[in-house]
């Protein structure tokens, strides 16, 4: 007769440690750090116009990240969101131009819809025509900014040809706070809510992880993919709609090189080009990050193109960082499937 050995329960994690130990403590310490060491040495750092500053400038990033981080939760990526911003923020303008009485909330929902269009084509060929993402954005990366090029024919719209009530969205503020700013934690907190507590949202993560284990679950992946790229696109035509009011001058060449920006802060905030991990609001912080730095160099009056270089060490350090982690998660659960 041989005594009953009961199963090992895994040992409680207190909520306090799992909060201290998420990407998004660490990467607030070092904000901390860096914002406290900066503001010693250039105390203009933390005035208000300052901080309202990059405020509005890292806002614009923000929102392009909340569309990327859906995209690379399935383990794609999204390379054409810079020239769906450009193209974005023209069409809202020549909107502007034609008809200057045309309603603010409706040059709004055409921006979106122009995102959305030009996000699905995007959709198609990656959830149907099985073309990588990587390279379908590429290519639309291309496309979008040649079709953007093709329309503006050198010409620009200025922040003159602008009705005031558009204008005044980007200088317009709530107890300091710029509307610009309140819009897009808004579409942070919703797409956060989104991706936390409804099926929907967590079918992205189940497709980054295992795409065939979400087949098998009964997850439509294609039709999810879809939905991801089609996000992706509208919320950059948002983001097109909101550059045209933050600078009030576009050509065809805004927002042109903001994708690798983009991605970078996704990656830094903790969401995993392998797909599967990350939130809206690591993605966030990573955006507030990178744009921390770089007022910090400004700030402290460094060579413009360091900016770049920490950039590009931090992606590094990050992607880095992701891999040991999965290599270690793997072990783990290696371990635990052979006792």
């Amino acid at each position: 007769m041989t005594a009953h050995t009961p199963a090992r329960t895994p040992a409680r994690v207190p909520p306090l440690i799992r909060v201290l130990r998420a990407r998004e403590a660490s990467l607030l310490l070092i904000l901390a750090v860096l914002v406290l060491s900066t503001a010693a040495l250039n105390p203009r750092f933390l005035s208000a116009q300052s901080l309202r500053d990059l405020a509005l400038n890292v806002a614009i990033v923000a929102l392009v990240v909340v569309g990327q981080t859906l995209v690379l939760l399935m383990k794609h990526v999204d390379l054409s969101v810079s020239s769906v911003l450009g193209l974005t923020a023209f069409l809202s303008g020549a909107l502007f131009v034609a008809r200057p009485d045309l309603p603010v909330p409706l040059v709004f929902a055409a921006g979106i819809g122009i995102g959305a269009l030009l996000g699905t084509v995007n959709g198609l060929l990656v959830a149907y025509g099985r073309v990588p993402a990587l390279v379908a954005t590429l290519g639309t990366l291309y496309v979008f900014r040649g079709i953007d090029y093709a329309i503006v024919q050198g010409g620009q719209i200025t922040a003159s040809q602008l009705p005031s009530a558009f204008s005044a969205f980007a200088s317009g503020s709530i107890f300091g706070v710029p509307y610009l700013v309140l819009l897009v934690l808004t579409v942070m907190i919703v797409f956060s809510v989104y991706l936390r507590a409804y099926r929907a949202g967590r079918e992205y993560y189940a497709v980054g992880s295992n795409v065939e284990a979400a087949h098998l679950a009964g997850i439509h992946v294609h039709r999810r993919v879809l939905t991801g790229f089609v996000l992706s696109g509208a919320i950059a035509g948002l983001a097109g709609v909101l550059y045209l009011a933050r600078f009030g001058t576009v050509d065809a060449a805004a927002g042109s090189g903001l994708e690798l920006q983009v991605i970078a802060a996704a990656v830094v905030g903790g969401v995993a080009i392998t797909g599967g991990v990350g939130t809206v609001a690591g993605a966030g912080i990573g955006a507030l990050l990178l744009g921390v730095i770089g007022s910090a160099l400004v700030a402290l009056r460094a060579p413009a193109f360091w900016q770049q270089a920490i950039q590009g060490a931090l992606l590094l350090l990050a992607i880095s960082i992701d891999i040991v982690l999965a290599r270690r998660s793997a072990r783990a659960l290696q371990e635990r499937s052979h006792r």
